[in-house]
């Protein structure tokens, strides 16, 4: 049973944090950065218990590289977990339809948007916790593709309701993870777009596939919504250009459903595939991805477990 929230705890913090959006909108773009840059800093600096975990996956995930490489990448993941966080309050007001253009670039999309756009079938996306995984969804929903991402709800009920306010404002849904096999189910149905950011650990009840190397506890659930309904599944990314707000929105791969047709397990060969997809992209740029993830968490039965607060 979940423990009791402090209400009023929770209405300071959602206080703050709009006190702070209220200074972020007072500042420019790179006044931002920086001080984004400056807090991702100190968190690499004194979070000694990420700090720990992000070193250890990038060893097992880069075994070739030296350590002040390893170290100089994953201070750069942290500050980009606060670039994101910065980001996400001017979204808003960036990304619209007549100014994303100045913000968003599209690379190898064509055929992603041509399948939405025919509403022939259903579709389903998925990138990983890499660049800006906000910017993807919101501006596809802002050039008239709409999708329903499937999220889990802030433990804060203030901070979740703003969130996703801002989510939602230009037409990208969310659907609460509890409960969602149904609501997505009919989404796809009516030839409508589902959205993952599935790159976590799914516990004992995943399906283990390798990404970078080990074996990884994956949900089943991005897989077998597309098997059941014979729909394709979209890899992308947005990647960050530089620091002052500009993306890449790139399209690393589609899985049609005749590539999984003659497969003896075809559950297993599409949640390889698309782990391989999302390791493709982010070894483009290794810096952007939350290496913070306890993604290697839970192992294969008879494999020893990682020592706690590593994997």
């Amino acid at each position: 049973m979940a423990k009791p929230r402090n209400k009023m705890l929770d209405l300071l913090a959602y206080l703050g944090m709009r006190i702070f959006v209220m200074f972020v909108h007072m500042f420019g773009f790179r006044a931002n950065y920086r001080t984004a840059a400056i807090i991702g800093n100190l968190m690499y600096r004194f979070d000694k218990r990420h700090r720990r975990r992000g070193l250890e996956h990038l060893r097992r995930s880069f075994p070739d590289w030296d350590e002040t490489r390893r170290h100089a990448v994953l201070k750069a993941s942290m500050r980009n977990l606060i670039y994101l966080g910065i980001e996400v309050m001017f979204t808003t007001r960036l990304i619209t339809p007549g100014r994303w253009r100045r913000h968003v670039k599209l690379t190898k999309a064509d055929e992603a948007l041509k399948i939405v756009t025919e509403r022939k079938t259903g579709l389903v996306v998925a990138t990983p916790h890499f660049g800006n995984w906000e910017v993807l969804g919101y501006t596809l929903a802002t050039i008239g593709y709409p999708m329903t991402a499937v999220a889990r709800p802030l433990d804060n009920p203030y901070l979740n309701n703003y969130v996703l306010g801002v989510r939602e404002r230009n037409g990208l849904d969310i659907l609460f993870k509890k409960g969602a096999t149904q609501t997505m189910d009919e989404i796809i149905e009516n030839k409508g777009v589902v959205g993952f950011i599935p790159d976590q650990d799914a516990g004992r009840r995943g399906i283990f596939v390798n990404f970078f190397g080990r074996l990884a506890s994956t949900y089943k659930s991005l897989g077998l919504l597309a098997i059941r309904h014979n729909v394709p599944i979209v890899i992308g990314s947005a990647r960050r250009l530089d620091e002052i707000y500009h993306f890449e929105l790139y399209i690393q791969r589609v899985i049609h459903p005749h590539e999984w047709a003659d497969k003896p397990d075809p559950l297993r060969w599409v949640t390889q595939e698309w782990n391989t997809a999302f390791e493709q992209v982010i070894r483009t740029a290794p810096e952007q991805y939350l290496w913070l993830h306890r993604r290697w968490k839970h192992r294969p039965p008879g494999e020893e477990p990682a020592p706690d607060g590593i994997a």
